[in-house]
This record gives structure tokens, C-alpha cells and sequence, in this order.
């Protein structure tokens, strides 16, 4: 017995989705034909409304429904330091530490060899915009602690080289509450680099 073609369509619809598979769609698409037609019309009028309404800030690269993101339209925040994150859910999340005072910038994206990905298929260039301006005084690179995040950490740290700013990376470490026995090697040689002293 087959599936009906509109069924078929939808599970092939919600594989595009990254990391769901065929009998996770399948699971979602049953969840899905049982709900009723207003909960059905929410959930496609927020699918367009996030594709026609959110876009990215014209300065730092998160999305926003407006032309420029909160981050960079509050004044109280220092604009002399940026944190440069790979993704816009990587801002959310230093955000939610509410310690960071500066500005973000978004690559969308990594150095990547096995992907294909060059220096200029991320959001590197309007970096060097910002700090062509002459304001900003400290880069912190934030991106992933994997091969990918230190190549593309380490060419933007080169690229820096000319340019009047103090070049940072997150540390590394430990986690809170975690044991050096299941901790991998990468992890504890990093978190060895970066010891301080108490």
C-alpha cells in the first residue's frame, strides 16, 4: 500500500530538514494531518512569515525582522568590542549567558575543505568594513572549538594582522561539573594551554 501523494510530498518536505530522516518526517507528518485546520494555518503562516519577514541585520549578519538587530541598535552595548560567532543561534546563546556587553558579527559559516567552503563564502569581508572605520579595539573569535571553527579562527586572526585590533579567542576548557575521565584529548590539551593561575 502506498501513501497518499500529499502525504508523501509533506515527509519529503520534512527530510530537508537537518537531521530527519525518513521515519522521523514520517512521525512528524501523522503528528502533523491530526491537528486541526487553525493550528495547521499558524503553522504554515509562520513557515512563509519566516521566509518573507526575517532577514539579515545590514551590519552584523543576525536575523531580524527589522533592517538592523537589537544588538546593534543598543546604544549601551560597546561598540569598540565584536564577537564573531559562526551562526546566528551562536549569538543567542552568548546572549543568554548575560555577561557579554558588545556587538556580534555572524560568518554564516566556516572554513570548510569537505564542504567546499572558502573565505569567501562567509561573512568576512563586511568584518573588515567594520573595523576599517576605525572604533572597534578587540575581535573575539568565537567560533566552534572543531577543525573547522580553528581554520577559520586562525585565517581571520591572519587576515587581522594589518589592521589596529586586539585579536581574541574563547578559552577552552573544562566543563563545570565534568570529569577529566571522560573528557577528550582536544578538550584537556586545550584546557592545559589555557590554565591560569589562582
Amino acid at each position: 500500500m502506498k501513501y497518499p501523494v500529499s502525504f508523501e510530498k509533506l515527509v519529503e518536505s520534512l527530510t530537508r530538514l537537518p537531521g530527519i530522516g525518513t521515519k522521523s518526517a514520517e512521525r512528524m507528518a501523522y503528528q502533523i494531518i491530526d491537528m486541526d485546520m487553525k493550528d495547521i494555518q499558524e503553522f504554515a503562516s509562520s513557515l512563509i512569515d519566516s521566509k518573507t519577514k526575517i532577514h539579515h541585520c545590514k551590519i552584523c549578519g543576525q536575523i531580524t525582522e527589522n533592517e538592523f538587530c537589537d544588538v546593534c541598535l543598543d546604544e549601551s552595548r560597546d561598540d569598540s568590542i565584536i564577537c564573531v560567532v559562526q551562526t546566528p543561534k551562536d549569538a543567542f546563546a552568548l546572549e543568554r549567558a548575560k555577561e557579554y556587553k558588545g556587538k556580534y558579527h555572524i560568518l554564516h559559516g566556516v572554513i570548510s575543505v569537505t564542504n567546499g567552503t572558502g573565505p569567501s563564502d562567509i561573512n568576512i569581508s563586511t568584518l573588515i568594513e567594520r573595523i576599517s572605520k576605525g572604533n572597534i579595539k578587540e575581535i573575539i573569535i568565537a567560533t566552534n572549538p572543531n577543525i573547522e571553527g580553528e581554520t577559520t579562527a586562525h585565517y581571520i586572526a591572519k587576515v587581522l594582522e594589518k589592521y589596529d585590533v586586539i585579536v581574541t579567542r574563547l578559552a577552552y576548557g573544562l566543563p563545570v561539573g565534568g570529569n577529566l575521565d571522560y573528557t577528550d584529548e582536544f578538550t584537556l590539551l586545550k584546557a592545559i594551554e589555557g590554565r591560569k593561575k589562582i
